[in-house]
């Protein structure tokens, strides 16, 4: 099943994102099998980051809350709010 979902930074956390990137990046690797879409959203000028968007492919929401629950950026206490929604692709058709 697949799964919107949008972490928001915390304010001024940019440094707790710069110093877990390379072990969340090794995390999305190991995940690759599950993620259909994956990135960062960002400010207004494309500068920084501000969270990530992914669109998750597990078979329920306990199964996306868990996987959340070990990325190290969450781990690193980086995420303000989580929000997870079931999600339907309708374009491009399959």
């Amino acid at each position: 099943m697949l799964f919107f979902v949008h972490c928001v930074d915390k304010p001024s956390h940019h440094e707790v994102r710069q110093a877990n990137r390379p072990a969340h990046v090794e995390y999305l690797k190991a995940n690759l099998d599950k993620i259909v879409i994956a990135g960062p959203t960002l400010t207004e000028d494309s500068q920084d980051m501000t969270g990530s968007v992914f669109i998750i492919d597990l078979p329920d929401r306990a199964a996306v809350e868990a996987h959340f629950a070990a990325d190290p950026y969450t781990k690193a206490g980086l995420f303000e709010a989580v929000v997870i929604r079931p999600f339907r692709q309708v374009a491009p058709v399959k």
